[in-house]
């Protein structure tokens, strides 16, 4: 199966990057190195993942605090979203079901 990033879910990242660079140097090539490792494994493990909203299926990243939200249509893994998990569920919430 293909793996596709959707332009929301890059620029999640990019964020989350940039967060993380302001901590420490290089620990913003750490997360993306990271979490694209966790979305590289969705070619093994998709489709195991809790289901949220109905829509998504949730994976959580091994290193971050982070869920990647993603969905199987037509044997393409889509992920929609890459989200900090500190953040309110009311928040993610709103975030993956925003039209």
């Amino acid at each position: 199966m293909k793996i596709r990033i959707s332009a929301s879910a890059e620029a999640q990242l990019q964020h989350g990057f940039r967060f993380y660079e302001r901590q420490a140097p290089d620990l913003g090539g750490y997360f993306l190195d990271s979490l694209m490792a966790d979305i590289d494994s969705l070619h093994i493990h998709a489709g195991v993942h809790i289901q949220c909203f109905g829509r998504y299926h949730r994976m959580l990243a091994k290193r971050f605090p982070f869920s990647i939200y993603y969905r199987i249509e037509n044997r393409i893994i889509q992920v929609y979203a890459v989200l900090d998990n500190r953040r309110s569920p009311e928040w993610i919430r709103k975030t993956l079901l925003r039209p």
